[in-house]
């Protein structure tokens, strides 16, 4: 029996303007997963901790994504998943797409990486299908490619990682309400005037030059939603008042993160991320509600091993 113990990171997605195809990678927030290979054939989650999930292959996002890639590798292996969640479901950084993309990815290294990473996001997109309703990979392909992606295309899948220059730093808000992405997609209108649809292709092609220039004031113009977030945000308590707050002690940029319910806001540097990180907590801490505040550098990498197992 060959294992791997993984860290699948939690990922932000969307980045206001890129609805369903632009996501980061985040580094200090994830799961752990357990991945064997073993000489019983046959899909198997053997044991889940830090939240109650499925434990069936068919109905749990790892155990599906890792069907669809045995299926498409087509030898009949075994393979035995733990999972150990740190992100809690519903939350809107990647929950389900860290289960999806640690295990395809996993699989894929005891395999002796027959996929490359971007070949791996469509294995892992079926996780996210069963998760959603919505095959996306806004949140898997970060994971699995690190850094900052875009989905440039679905059919043809194209995934393309770009520059995330060094400075970025992340502070996410989760506010301990559960906002299911299937009912936050259910609120978004299926059509869009032009000019929306013309405000929201500058900024998605303003942000994607700001990454790779490194021009962190364009990067902070670009962050902007006319489309999504005018709808979303009503389902997030304070959420106008956490983004002004963000703004005022120099965020570059806010928005919601994924599905929500979390809250992103992108800094230049450590001290602005954290500066912003104590003014969203004074807002939410006069809300009642429980939520955790996440500062993270970006992860290049994508998901890591922490121990091979022989």
């Amino acid at each position: 029996m060959k294992s791997i113990r993984i860290f699948t990171p939690a990922t932000v997605a969307n980045l206001s303007c890129g609805f369903d195809v632009l996501g980061c990678c985040l580094d200090t927030v994830g799961d752990e997963m357990l991945i064997s290979l073993t000489s019983e054939p046959g899909i198997r989650i053997t044991k889940i901790e830090g939240a109650d999930l499925p434990m069936e292959t068919d109905k749990n996002v790892a155990g599906v994504a890792v069907q669809a890639l045995l299926l498409d590798y087509k030898k009949d292996l075994g393979v035995t998943i733990e999972i150990y969640k740190k992100i809690k479901a519903g939350s809107g950084i990647g929950s389900s797409a860290a289960s999806s993309a640690g295990a395809v990815w996993a699989v894929n290294h005891l395999l002796g990486n027959p996929y490359t990473p971007q070949e791996l996001v469509k294995f892992a997109m079926e996780g996210e299908k069963l998760a959603s309703g919505n095959a996306h990979a806004d949140n898997v392909a970060p994971a699995l490619l690190g850094g900052f992606t875009l989905v440039r295309s679905y059919n043809p899948l194209d995934v393309i990682k770009l520059h995330s220059p060094k400075d970025l730093v992340m502070t996410v808000i989760h506010p301990q309400i559960e906002v299911k992405t299937s009912d936050s997609r259910s609120v978004i209108k299926h059509n869009v005037s032009l000019q929306q649809a013309i405000h929201q292709w500058g900024n998605v092609g303003g942000l994607v030059a700001g990454l790779f220039t490194e021009d962190y004031n364009l990067i902070g113009r670009s962050l902007e939603d006319v489309i999504i977030e005018p709808l979303r945000s009503i389902l997030i308590p304070e959420f106008k008042n956490v983004k002004n707050a963000a703004i005022e002690k120099g965020a570059l940029g806010c928005g919601i993160s994924g599905s929500g319910p979390s809250i992103f806001a992108l800094s230049k540097g450590l001290k602005i991320a954290t500066d912003v990180a104590e003014a969203i907590r004074v807002v939410y801490a006069k809300t009642g509600l429980e939520f955790d505040i996440h500062i993270s550098q970006i992860n290049s990498n994508g998901v890591k091993i922490i121990e091979e197992i022989q």
